[in-house]
């Protein structure tokens, strides 16, 4: 199972650390995900959702 919104599409990101010397090495910024119980078309099903797309579900009230 990737890292990825099942709901937004939002996933991995990718960059540079950098240590004081400026030296760069890779590294991976993941997405908060959780697994969420969603009701969809009547039917309740588990989704692995951001929290930024929990947050935004939770204010609209769907």
């Amino acid at each position: 199972m990737s890292r990825k919104c099942e709901i937004t599409g939002k996933s991995v990101l990718s960059g540079n650390k950098r240590s004081h010397a400026m030296n760069a090495s890779r590294r991976k910024w993941n997405v908060n995900l959780q697994t969420v119980k969603v009701e969809i078309d009547g039917q309740v099903k588990k989704v692995k959702m951001s929290t930024r797309a929990l947050r935004t579900l939770k204010r609209k009230r769907i």
